[in-house]
């Protein structure tokens, strides 16, 4: 019973966090956003069994990802403006929100349909799941952080153009 409170608990704080990063307007409030959604996903696949898929939602995309992300954001000064706290699309977010939980309550009001029959299929094995990754998926993820490494890269070159094309005086003149 606890732990049926207890995934609606982290579901609803997800489904709440996702909203707030579609709704916020400042990018390292839309970063901390994200890493609450992801903090609860893990909670969400602990919850449901899941401990190594819990571990590695934490690890490598809190731990990392993310941080890396708000070291990027904190990287490029973005300025932000004070006008306005939230975007001005969180009426259009909150009405999705609203259609979003009511087809979820009508699917639950009418109930799940009729289980298919059991399958032979043994689970979920941390091996097959070791395996698996080692064997096919380990040159994707390593290409994953050489493409985090070239977007960084990409971004301070268009922050240097842009900051000298705003500024001209910090051009420098060849001497000679």
């Amino acid at each position: 019973m606890i732990e049926n409170l207890l995934l609606a608990a982290f579901g609803l704080a997800a489904l709440g966090s996702a909203a707030l990063m579609l709704v916020l307007h400042q990018p390292m409030r839309v970063a901390m956003a994200l890493i609450s959604t992801m903090v609860f996903l893990g909670a969400i696949y602990g919850l449901l069994g899941v401990h190594f898929i819990a571990a590695f939602q934490v690890l490598i995309y809190v731990g990392a990802v993310m941080v890396f992300m708000v070291y990027v954001i904190m990287l490029l000064e973005v300025r932000e403006a004070a006008s306005a706290r939230y975007s001005k699309l969180l009426l259009p977010g909150v009405g999705g929100v609203v259609l979003l939980v009511g087809a979820l309550c009508i699917s639950i009001w009418r109930g799940a349909p009729a289980a298919a029959p059991a399958t032979a299929n043994p689970g979920f094995g941390i091996s097959a799941f070791s395996a698996t990754f080692l064997n096919q998926y380990w040159l994707h993820f390593e290409l994953t952080s050489v493409l985090l490494l070239a977007a960084v890269v990409a971004a301070l070159a268009v922050i240097r153009v842009s900051r000298q094309a705003s500024n001209p005086t910090d051009r420098q003149v060849p001497h000679g």
